[in-house]
């Protein structure tokens, strides 16, 4: 079994399956992904992520508010977030962090909700999903300033080994996508080859960011067999190995999946 651990659902292109959620993620299923994490990304969506994960039995959820979506959002809520968080199919927070390539002049903004995030995360004990792009140092101060008793995860992980490793030392997971398959992601690919085994996640961040062979086109939930595949030649694994790997540390860092 395969899990796609990053996936937005309720924001995917339906039109290669006549505009079905039930015929996308039976195409998934049907090429062994067995469970699927819809992520939240702001406080509009999250009943409707929270719907999803009540209506398909193979479906967890996430809430949180994106760095990029905080200048269309009311400043982040702690109250908001924990009673979101209540929910028996959320299982983590976020997605949460820092983006300085689109946003440089929020980061301020972002900081504050990252925090937020964060206390949220100490005190449900749900473990936080990051997104971090040109943020590095700020995004490690962060994390080590939180001290999180449970692990989280740097998902769609983009930047070098030298912040992964960082991340690693404070107990969290590095989740890849399809960007790991492109052609001018060798810097990308050496971190791959160096993430440790029981650390590593794989995701499709769908609909965006297909894997080769679909780049361009719009990504969905099965593609996450291609960057399983992928990854499991590069790093001299077998597929089914890596499967049951990433399925197992999946449900170490989101228990409430398993």
């Amino acid at each position: 079994m395969l899990i796609d651990s990053h996936c937005h659902l309720d924001r995917l292109d339906l039109t290669a399956h006549n505009g079905s959620l039930d015929a996308a993620l039976d195409a998934a299923r049907a090429r062994g992904i067995g469970k699927f994490l819809c992520i939240g990304v702001d406080a509009a969506n999250a009943p409707t992520v929270k719907a999803l994960a009540e209506r398909y039995v193979d479906v967890y959820c996430s809430v949180g508010i994106h760095p990029l979506d905080l200048s269309r959002s009311e400043p982040t809520d702690l109250q908001w977030l924990i009673q979101a968080l209540a929910h028996p199919r959320v299982v983590a927070i976020g997605e949460t962090g820092l983006d300085y390539h689109y946003e440089p002049e929020l980061a301020a903004q972002q900081q504050a909700s990252f925090r937020c995030h964060l206390q949220a995360a100490q005190q449900t004990g749900k473990p936080v999903i990051i997104h971090t792009r040109e943020a590095r140092a700020d995004t490690l101060a962060l994390l080590r300033e939180a001290d999180l008793p449970q692990a989280g995860v740097l998902h769609c992980f983009t930047e070098d080994w030298d912040m992964a490793k960082a991340a690693l030392d404070m107990g969290y997971y590095i989740s890849l996508s399809g960007i790991v398959t492109f052609r001018n992601a060798e810097a990308l690919r050496d971190v791959a080859r160096q993430v440790p085994a029981d650390r590593l996640l794989v995701e499709t961040d769908s609909p965006y960011l297909a894997p080769v062979p679909h780049r361009g086109k719009p990504n969905e939930p099965q593609y996450v067999h291609e960057v399983a595949s992928f990854l499991a030649e590069l790093r001299g694994e077998s597929f089914e190995q890596l499967a049951e790997q990433t399925t197992a540390n999946f449900h170490r860092l989101f228990p409430l999946s398993a």
